[in-house]
């Protein structure tokens, strides 16, 4: 279903539009990879946008994403800690102070504004922090964090609408995940001539198999929700479908950024 109206949507905007290039994640899942305080996490960070503050969490609840990814969702109560749509979070976890790594959120803001509850999605590893959260975490467990990034989407009312191209691989969905999630909470608050108005959102989106394309029967229900939202899948090892026509190989992503002249 979803691989054919992409298609169409792609295809329409190379005649009529240039596509604005909002984000490009690494077809690889090494973009995610953690990292403590003292490596590449914080050299790679250090020139971004950092909150002072570290914001103590709470575990509510975890569970399994996938084989390799668990979710976790964290109660916030700090009336200052926000974040945009795209962002990060420095992760510290108990009894390690001096490491730490970053994860993106995988919920929209409008979720922490009105329930005080943060989503992210963390890929097992021997590092500390991801392997605490795989092998130690459990509800109830405490956190401290503290929001970085200057990636994100945070349109103002009044700004011009514009339309969205979403490259993803492996865990790198999470940030625009919540960009997606962001995207139709806009949609939803439409009423006011001031309102910012969405434009179309296309994400592409690789994984090694089925089993890791992450949140995707939740972005398929944002798309039926929102038809201006569209998503398209591949797979770079998986070999058998129960229907092969809805994961091309990847091959496609690169022929698909050519014709949309990014």
């Amino acid at each position: 279903m979803f691989v054919g109206r992409l298609g169409q949507v792609c295809s329409r905007g190379t005649k009529a539009r240039r596509w604005p290039f909002v984000s490009c994640c690494c077809l690889q899942p090494r973009m995610a990879k953690l990292h403590s305080g003292k490596g590449d996490h914080l050299d790679r960070t250090k020139e971004n946008t950092r909150q002072q503050i570290l914001t103590e969490a709470v575990v509510e609840s975890i569970c399994d994403l996938s084989p390799t990814v668990k979710s976790l969702s964290l109660r916030v109560n700090n009336e200052d800690f926000s974040f945009k749509a795209g962002q990060w979070v420095d992760f510290f976890i108990p009894g390690l102070d001096d490491q730490f790594t970053g994860f993106s959120m995988t919920s929209a803001p409008g979720q922490l504004e009105h329930d005080g509850i943060l989503d992210l999605a963390v890929k097992c590893s021997e590092e500390a922090p991801a392997h605490w959260v795989h092998h130690k975490c459990q509800v109830g467990s405490k956190v401290r964090m503290r929001v970085g990034g200057d990636f994100n989407f945070d349109p103002q009312d009044g700004d011009q609408s514009k339309d969205l191209l979403l490259i993803a691989g492996g865990v790198g969905i999470n940030p625009l995940y919540s960009i997606v999630q962001h995207v139709v909470d806009l949609h939803r608050l439409q009423g006011s001539e001031t309102a910012y108005k969405p434009g179309r959102t296309v994400l592409l989106y690789s994984a090694r198999d089925e089993g890791e394309l992450l949140f995707r029967e939740q972005i398929l229900r944002l798309c039926q929700e929102v038809p201006d939202i569209s998503l398209q899948c591949f797979v770079t090892q998986q070999q058998d479908f129960k229907t092969p026509s809805q994961f091309p190989r990847p091959r496609g992503i690169t022929k698909l950024l050519t014709t949309v002249d990014v």
